[in-house]
Parts: structure tokens; C-alpha cells; sequence
């Protein structure tokens, strides 16, 4: 006599299946949303020191002032609008036709990120000189908007500009959570870093 097998599953190992991929899921989600945003802050704040890097060297380079400068004009929209990179010879932070030339262009930034300047000097613009030298000292906060209360280091990179032009990122080091201004204040707001 020959047997026949039905092959399948039970209700309850469906059900445990279920289960455990609703326990993956809910464990998962969350840390995974907090890696993409970690890799966003990353990338973007790369590419803001990069272009501070970039200007920097070609200051030295062309022997002739480079600015970095917020595209929007707009006291309401900050570098998250995008920035240009253009040799600035009178050093008014102004490109002017007839002298300058435009070397880069950055386009916006992703939606719900900010980038803002301290100090007058970095509300719109930066300006290297051809020894390298920035025009202030000060600092620029790129925030995750999305995310409610105060920047952290899961919701904010701090980056600071020496007064001879050094590009830092601000590190947490006592490793608890709040990013620490170059003074060693605590980076409280994205409005005004």
C-alpha cells in the first residue's frame, strides 16, 4: 500500500512565523531609520567641508580670494538652499561679473535638513584669502529637522572654521549625546550654532 504525504504548513508554525517576523520588524525599523539618517548627516556635512576644503586650496592655489556664498539671498533660507564657490578679488563677498569667475555650485540639500552659520561673517558667505586664511572664525550646524527637541548627535553635525581656515567636525567627547561648541559650550540650537 502506498502513503501519501501533504506537504504544507500547520496553523501554529504559520503563526509563529508571523510572529517572529513582526518581532524583526519592529526591532529593525527604527534602528535602520536612525542609520539612514546617520549616513544622510554624514554625506551632507562631507560635502559642506569638502567645499570648505575646496575653496581653501584654491584661495592658495589662484593666489586671489575665493568665497563660498548660501545661493538664496533670503534671510529665510540658509545653506541648505545650495552655495556657490567663486573667486572673490575686491573681497566684498559679491560676485561681480566683469572680475569673477564662478568655480563651483552646490544645488539644495535634501528636505528637512538645515545648514546655518554663526557670527555675521558665515550667515551668508565665507571668504578664504590667498594664504589660506578664512575671514572669521565661527561655526556651521547641519540639523535633521524632522527630529523634535534639541540637536544631538543622532539629529545634528557641528562643524567649526578656525581664523586661519581649519575645517574641524566637532566631535562628542564625553560621549554623552550633545555636541560641544569650540568654546566647549554646549550646541543647543540649529538656528544659531
Amino acid at each position: 500500500m502506498k502513503q501519501s504525504f501533504v506537504l504544507g504548513f500547520t496553523l501554529i508554525e504559520l503563526l509563529v512565523t508571523v510572529t517572529m517576523i513582526g518581532i524583526v520588524l519592529t526591532i529593525g525599523v527604527p534602528a535602520f531609520k536612525d542609520t539612514i539618517r546617520n549616513n544622510l548627516l554624514t554625506a551632507n556635512i562631507n560635502e559642506f567641508i569638502a567645499t570648505l576644503n575646496f575653496a581653501r586650496s584654491e584661495s592658495v592655489k589662484r593666489g586671489v580670494s575665493v568665497t563660498i556664498r548660501k545661493a538664496s539671498s533670503s534671510s529665510s533660507v540658509g545653506w541648505e538652499g545650495g552655495w556657490e564657490v567663486f573667486t572673490d578679488s575686491n573681497e566684498n563677498g559679491t560676485k561681480d561679473v566683469d572680475t569673477d569667475q564662478v568655480i563651483r555650485v552646490h544645488e539644495p540639500l535634501k528636505t528637512n535638513l538645515s545648514l546655518r552659520g554663526s557670527n555675521i561673517n558665515f550667515v551668508n558667505r565665507i571668504t578664504y584669502k590667498p594664504s589660506g586664511v578664512s575671514n572669521t572664525f565661527g561655526s556651521f550646524a547641519l540639523c535633521d529637522t524632522s527630529v523634535k527637541g534639541k540637536p544631538t548627535t543622532r539629529s545634528a553635525r557641528l562643524i567649526t572654521v578656525s581664523i586661519l581656515g581649519r575645517v574641524s567636525l566637532t566631535a562628542d567627547v564625553d560621549k554623552d549625546g550633545i555636541l560641544k561648541k569650540s568654546d566647549g559650550s554646549n550646541f543647543a540650537d540649529c538656528t544659531s550654532p
